[in-house]
């Protein structure tokens, strides 16, 4: 069975079409990107390196690495957002990327060890399995390569924030994009990176402020927060 939740799928594929709009519901998306790219390219140096992106969803993180001069693969479940990151690359002829609908359960039984760097961000939560997704990042980078993961802590703070604040009181993400059950303690997180033979070298929070409208990253890991890990030689 494959490890994805069909509401899921069938609640991005129907905004596929706007992932590319910045003012669109996926606004936070295009915001945080620059953050989190110079995070991954500061601890893997992303040029030239093979890059596998999980979840990719539209590509707004793909294609910033493929233009940060690494070698990209983005593979995600839900077809129609896959469509549009197709559509994207070529458009505007992003170079160094592709796209594949696979689950990164078989791509890892079919090329394990075929990547220099490993991205899985803001996917872990809308998964029914999150620690088979983090066996297989474990199974997919070569030994001494950088597998990176953000998520959303479970506890009430970000249950206030992430869903009462950011979904119905300041509307930056639709009614319903997170389940309160399916968030991740880092601590949980750690412990399958772990037996996936990943070393969590850091973890940053990820906060908002809305009377800026500014994302910032800190040592705050109480609601959003990134692993930046190594897999084991």
């Amino acid at each position: 069975m494959t490890n994805a939740d069909p509401q899921e799928l069938a609640k991005f594929s129907e905004l596929a079409h706007q992932w590319w709009d910045p003012e669109s519901q996926f606004r936070p998306l295009h915001e945080i990107n620059p953050l989190r790219l110079d995070w991954i390219d500061r601890h893997a140096g992303l040029a030239g390196k093979a890059v596998l992106d999980v979840g990719c969803g539209g590509g707004i993180l793909s294609d910033s690495m493929a233009r940060r001069g690494a070698d990209v693969l983005g593979i995600d479940l839900a077809t129609k957002a896959l469509r549009v990151a197709q559509l994207h690359a070529i458009e505007t002829e992003t170079p160094r990327i592709r796209y594949r609908e696979v689950a990164v359960e078989a791509l890892a039984a079919e090329s394990p060890a075929a990547f220099d760097v490993v991205t899985c961000m803001e996917m872990l939560e809308h998964v029914p399995e999150p620690g088979s997704v983090v066996a297989a990042a474990g199974q997919l980078v070569r030994p001494g390569g950088w597998v990176f993961f953000s998520t959303i802590h479970r506890n009430p703070k970000a249950f206030v924030y992430a869903i009462l604040g950011a979904e119905h009181l300041l509307q930056l993400l639709p009614k319903g994009t997170h389940e309160y059950a399916k968030f991740i303690r880092p601590s949980e997180l750690a412990a399958w990176c772990r037996t996936a033979d990943l070393d969590v070298v850091e973890t940053r929070g990820m906060n908002y402020n809305p009377l800026t409208r500014r994302y910032r990253l800190s040592n705050d890991t109480s609601v959003n927060y990134l692993f930046a890990c190594r897999r084991r030689a």
